[in-house]
């Protein structure tokens, strides 16, 4: 490809994304592709010669966006949103064309030190005092690896990435049940083990951690010779939204020396207005916070705002500073590879600096406010309707209901069947979750484009297709 050619598709691309986000609506939300269909139309061995980009990109749309769930929809209410605001598209391809490794401040001093200020910019918008630092890691997976890890390191005094783990006391991490599935992975990744990630049980509306049986099991453990870590909290659980409360969770911590991490990588972005700032009262003791810019906030996928207390004990944890890595004679820099897991980073602060200066912290503010209004209306429509029920009340925009008409012997059965046919109809997309054992419907409005009545035909969308089961 010349320098002419990259020009012409380069604006043959930005043309296509453009027409892709206009007629986005008219398509049906998930993938209708069968298992291997996609598979079954590429070439079974790599070509020996240059192919033509014209036939490149006509296979592009002819094999592969059958094959796609459209997550931009604005009728996209499945799992979280992973957005990706048009601004932030158009930051995006400036960093591509750029291909920039950004791992140190020598490899790009303008990405590092964007980073350092627009991380600052996130701070103050959530209110956190001026104590916290940020960088931005791939995900809240990452980032809750790395508190994981910090946990570790300071429960054995430093001595765990040396020595091991082994002929030490088993460290031990608490947390409740409705806590994401990477915290299981931090766990086995570590090397702590999955039996030393206890499970604390939760109660009341918000499903929070019981306090009182997270000091029990500690009290517990240290009485039995192990080595309590610490403790990862949760603000907007994935299943229905499960909030622990962080102010009672941080004093129990600061009693036993404990770290704790704070998981809201949904949730978090809504913390950037005021009214919703209850829900992670006290989070301003928590050692670590991680929330998800690519989730709720319009920063296109890969984009985690990780913040700290201490930084030195994550650099201290993590740091590794072989002769090719250092940075000469020049002082007082921030090397960011030093506090993610891996070495290699992209360019991901221009994408905010782009987002947040487009749309103003009061334009993020109203989109966030409208789909909490909006899912609340929609909840309340659900369970006024004869033959359904609310599960879970809206955490934010979050709830979960059942289809429940009388005389059905196996509604979990029947439920699924209800949400295999409303991702079947094609016009809206809802997934599933487990509360208390039984089969229950999850709804979450966050998709950046996603208007009032996107919202509210979901409510017809769900009558329609329980009518016909």
């Amino acid at each position: 490809m010349n320098e002419d050619d990259f020009r012409k598709w380069s604006r043959t691309a930005a043309d296509w994304g453009a027409d892709y986000r206009e007629t986005l609506g008219e398509r049906p939300v998930r993938s209708r592709s069968a298992p291997g269909e996609v598979t079954a139309q590429i070439a079974k061995t790599p070509p020996e010669a240059p192919e033509q980009m014209e036939a490149i990109f006509a296979d592009f749309e002819r094999c592969i966006m059958p094959g796609m769930t459209h997550w931009q929809h604005p009728r996209f209410f499945a799992y979280f949103p992973a957005n990706a605001a048009q601004v932030s598209v158009i930051a995006e391809y400036l960093v591509t064309a750029m291909g920039a490794q950004c791992m140190l401040w020598q490899t790009s001093p303008a990405a590092t030190e964007l980073e350092t200020v627009v991380l600052d910019w996130l701070r103050q918008a959530l209110s956190l005092p001026e104590g916290f630092s940020g960088v931005i890691q791939d995900s809240a997976s990452s980032a809750t690896l790395a508190a994981v890890l910090t946990m570790r390191e300071r429960a054995l005094d430093w001595e765990g990435n040396k020595k091991g783990l082994a002929g030490h006391p088993a460290v031990r991490v608490y947390t409740s049940n409705e806590v994401h599935s990477s915290v299981d992975r931090a766990i086995w990744i570590s090397g702590i083990g999955e039996e030393n990630l206890v499970r604390i049980p939760v109660s009341g509306a918000q499903r929070a951690m019981d306090t009182t049986a997270l000091e029990a099991a500690i009290r517990r453990d240290k009485n039995a010779g192990l080595n309590p870590a610490g403790i990862i909290a949760c603000v907007g659980g994935t299943s229905v939204g499960s909030t622990d409360d962080v102010a009672a969770v941080c004093a129990v911590a600061r009693k036993y020396g404990l770290y704790v991490h704070v998981d809201a990588a949904w949730a978090g972005s809504a913390m950037i207005c005021p009214e919703y700032r209850h829900f992670w009262q006290g989070v301003e003791d928590a050692d670590s916070i991680v929330f998800n810019p690519h989730k709720w906030l319009g920063a296109s996928f890969d984009c985690s705002a990780h913040f700290l207390q201490d930084p030195d004990s994550l650099v201290k944890t993590l740091a590794i500073q072989p002769e090719y890595l250092k940075t000469h004679g020049k002082d007082h820099v921030i090397n960011y590879s030093e506090w993610s897991i891996p070495l290699g980073r992209r360019f991901r602060a221009l994408k905010l600096w782009f987002l947040i200066r487009a749309h103003g912290l009061e334009g993020l503010r109203t989109m966030i406010r409208n789909h909490v209004l909006w899912s609340e209306h929609l909840a309340q429509k659900i369970a006024e309707t004869p033959d359904f029920e609310l599960v879970t009340a809206p955490m934010l925009s979050l709830f979960s209901f059942r289809y429940v008409p009388t005389g059905t012997r196996d509604l979990d059965e029947l439920n699924q069947r209800l949400v295999n046919a409303i991702n079947d109809d094609g016009r809206i997309y809802l997934t599933q979750t487990r509360v208390d054992g039984q089969l229950a419907i999850r709804f979450q409005a966050g998709q950046f484009e996603t208007t009032e009545q996107d919202v509210l035909s979901a409510y017809d969308v769900i009558r329609d297709c329980a009518a016909t089961l």
